[in-house]
């Protein structure tokens, strides 16, 4: 199994399951159910169909747990400070200059500091979109930094 890409197994009438090996040889897998309910689960190093914990997780939480897995860059002349940074969800309205427009149009990030890490759309989720991607009303964005930074982002998003 690729260390770095987790297989993908449709479970009929449950959802779908993620698993991942780890380099050092450990086995975690994600469930996702039909009715949005996520596991984490680990497993038996012996036998890889035992699995030995279960956490249940609901959305926010998942949310939690996926913002905290994302690596990010280490600035080495800043890792001795401590920054809090949050995580928001901003909509698009009808109202926002940037329905209709791309993500890269926005400049978001070098405006702001903050970065827009995920589109929640009715049909799905797309994680860390690419500047070519082009936000419709109705899209939800998640945007981490400081508290400033996600503030300023709402604010752009919205046409404040």
């Amino acid at each position: 199994m690729d260390h770095a890409h987790p297989t993908r197994t449709t479970l009929p009438g449950i959802g779908t399951r993620y698993d991942l090996v780890t380099e050092g040889g450990k086995h975690v897998s994600i469930v996702v159910h039909e009715d949005g309910r996520r596991f984490l689960g680990f497993h038996d190093p012996d036998d890889d169909d035992n699995c030995t914990n279960s956490v249940p997780l609901d959305a926010a939480e998942a949310g939690a747990l996926a913002q905290l897995l994302i690596p990010t860059p280490i600035d080495p002349l800043r890792n001795d400070l401590e920054i809090d940074l949050v995580t928001e969800q901003i909509p698009i309205t009808g109202r926002s200059p940037y329905s209709g427009r791309t993500l890269g149009d926005t400049q978001a990030r070098s405006r702001t500091g903050a970065s827009i890490v995920a589109v929640l759309r009715r049909t799905g989720a797309t994680p860390s979109p690419t500047p070519d991607f082009r936000f419709t009303v109705g899209d939800t964005l998640v945007v981490v930094g400081t508290r400033e930074g996600v503030d300023a982002v709402a604010d752009l998003i919205s046409g404040g």
